[in-house]
């Protein structure tokens, strides 16, 4: 998104707004809102397009470091109102070339008129792209009203009406939930919107409580939303950026966590291996819980991301000379 890192987790910072009101009368739900099997977790993770050459040097690293773990697929962030198409677009085909990943170009709907949200699905329905992370985005700066499609269960729909089962469709959850959303029952209202639309698994905002996760998804079962519910993961490296992340996109961190972070100051090798400690103590409880996986925020950095995937044995067999050739 730009040379430093970008202001939130843009994948997963406003999905959808909240304030949808609940339906009085709950319709039933169709039997294809249950889809998931259980498997072996798999693994992602997430990367921004780079503005400069030093910044593209350390994405290439961080491609081919995290292609040796063997995860499923790769993302690649969409600024607000389509302000890195042309980025989104190079740097997929780029991660692509490169390690042979799968990889996912996010899009999102606010600001971005419908006309140009065709033509972004012809260019990557004609590059082959088979998997999208769908968004509502941010508000552009400056920008007042909110374009054609104004949430992401629109533009799932939307995807989905031009072209058909062409896409595997990731959406957005919130086990926390919405920092926009007018309460916990309007924001599963909304998730269900999505999923009704054609989402086929979903990606959560980061988080630091497992139980958040786990009752998030209690909550989904009940629903009979049975789509795979990945839990988004954010590696600890720098206290200062976790907390301005975490204050805008409403994910608490523990009081307790906190106060060590904070505690650490300067010392960084510390705060990191106190940082590594906690998440892979989080990864390693999400997934004997059976979390079908984990998405990894990678801040265009590998090292965290290997360390708790190594950690917790979560990675698969491919080399990283077995991904390029592919």
């Amino acid at each position: 998104m730009r040379a430093s890192p970008p202001a939130a987790p843009h994948g997963l910072r406003a999905t959808v707004a909240g304030g949808l009101p609940c339906p009085a009368e709950a319709n039933p739900i169709p039997d294809t809102l249950v889809t998931h099997d259980m498997q072996t977790p798999t693994l992602s993770c997430e990367f921004f397009p780079p503005r400069t050459p030093e910044a593209t040097a350390r994405l290439d690293l961080a491609c081919q470091e995290l292609a040796r773990l063997g995860p499923e697929f790769f993302s690649v962030t969409f600024g607000a109102g389509g302000s890195t198409r042309d980025l989104t677009l190079e740097t997929v085909q780029r991660i692509r070339t490169q390690t042979g990943i799968d990889t996912a170009p996010h899009l999102s709907c606010i600001g971005t008129p419908i006309a140009e949200l065709r033509e972004v699905l012809t260019r990557y329905r004609a590059q082959n792209i088979r998997r999208l992370v769908l968004l509502r985005g941010d508000m552009p700066s400056g920008m007042t009203g909110f374009g054609e499609l104004r949430y992401a269960s629109e533009l799932v729909a939307f995807v989905r009406a031009e072209t058909g089962d062409h896409f595997h469709i990731e959406v957005a959850a919130y086990p926390e939930f919405h920092p926009q959303a007018a309460s916990a029952a309007a924001d599963l209202a909304n998730f269900r919107r999505k999923v009704e639309a054609g989402a086929n698994s979903a990606i959560t905002q980061y988080f630091f409580n497992p139980d958040a996760y786990f009752r998030f998804r209690d909550d989904c079962t009940r629903l009979g939303i049975g789509i795979p519910l990945v839990p988004g993961i954010m590696p600890i490296t720098n206290y200062t950026q976790l907390a301005r992340f975490s204050e805008m996109c409403g994910a608490e961190i523990p009081r307790w966590v906190a106060r060590r972070l904070r505690d650490f100051g300067d010392d960084r090798d510390s705060l990191r291996a106190f940082g590594l400690e906690v998440t892979t103590a989080l990864c390693a409880r999400l997934l004997e819980g059976g979390a079908p996986g984990l998405h990894f925020y990678s801040m265009n950095q590998h090292e965290a991301t290997t360390a708790v995937c190594r950690a917790i044995g979560l990675a698969g067999p491919r080399t990283g000379e077995d991904a390029n050739a592919r």
